[in-house]
Formats: structure tokens, C-alpha cells, sequence
């Protein structure tokens, strides 16, 4: 009886080939990376969102302005109003008045203050009004184009939104 030579005690020793499991793990791994994307942040506002409980009180001592969103009828917008002043007109008049009231209200006409880095602004928007009239909002307070320079002119930068908000 003849035996073969990679036989181990009544066993056949059995050769796995390593070079084509490791070209295959390299395909792999350079596929993975290859369909990788990087998704790139949609928007980076400063909010500070409410928190779940009741926390400290703010160290500030400014108030902050407090912007009022209410919703019509298919979550149209209905009024704007900042600090119990409302504005009328078409979404886009109310914007443009909300804009010039913060810019009146906090004097960057004069260029940037100390008021404005203060400056904090709560949003209390319905719960039913469309998402696109709270970016605009949000828009319309926190820069502007300077009608003089042409070049983009900050106003708030503190948003925060009114606990309970669209309730």
C-alpha cells in the first residue's frame, strides 16, 4: 500500500492557498473605501435648543427677544411678531420687517456692537407652520446684506427655541 507523503496519521493534510484570501480581503477593503461618501452638514446655525428639564437660570442678564410664529390654515403663516410688535404684510414684508426692527433694536448701523454679541433671540413657532417660514426666520435674524457695502452684515447669533414651542 502505498502512502501519500502528506498524510498524517490515517489524514490527508489539506493546504489552504492564503494569497487568494488575502487579494480577496484587499478587493474588499478598497471597494469599501472607494464607495464611501462623506455627507457634509446641511446647516450649522448656533441653536441652543431647550433643555428636557428645567436647568439653571441663563447668566445673562439681557432678555432675550422673543419672536412669535403662529400658523393658518394648511400651516401658512399667519403673523410675526418680536416682543408683542406685529408686522403685516405679505411672509416676505414680515421678514423684511423683522430684520429692520433687530437691526433698529440692537444698532449694528453703526457697525457691530457689544449689543449684538449679546443678543439672544427665542423662537415660539405653532407646531402646524411649515418649516420653510421658520428658516426664514431664522434668516432674518441672524444677517443681512448692508444696503451701503453690499457685504453680509451678522445681527444675532444666539437662537434659541421657546420650550414647549408649537404646542
Amino acid at each position: 500500500m502505498k502512502l501519500r507523503k502528506n498524510e498524517v496519521h490515517g489524514r490527508e493534510k489539506i493546504d489552504v492557498p492564503m494569497t487568494p484570501m488575502i487579494d480577496i480581503v484587499f478587493q474588499l477593503l478598497v471597494f469599501f473605501i472607494m464607495t464611501f461618501k462623506i455627507v457634509a452638514m446641511e446647516g450649522d446655525f448656533n441653536i441652543n435648543m431647550p433643555q428636557a428639564a428645567a436647568g439653571a437660570p441663563s447668566t445673562s442678564l439681557q432678555v432675550p427677544m422673543k419672536l412669535k410664529l403662529r400658523a393658518g390654515p394648511n400651516g401658512a403663516l399667519q403673523s410675526v411678531a418680536l416682543n408683542n410688535t406685529s408686522f403685516s404684510g405679505s411672509a416676505r414684508e414680515k421678514f423684511a420687517q423683522l430684520q429692520d426692527a433687530i437691526v433698529e433694536q440692537i444698532g449694528v448701523a453703526d457697525g457691530p456692537s457689544s449689543a449684538q454679541e449679546e443678543s439672544e433671540i427665542e423662537i415660539d413657532a405653532d407646531y402646524q407652520l411649515q418649516y420653510t417660514y421658520v428658516i426664514e426666520a431664522i434668516t432674518a435674524v441672524t444677517g443681512r446684506i448692508d444696503p451701503k457695502t453690499g457685504e453680509v452684515q451678522k445681527l444675532i447669533e444666539k437662537i434659541k427655541f421657546a420650550p414647549g414651542a408649537g404646542g
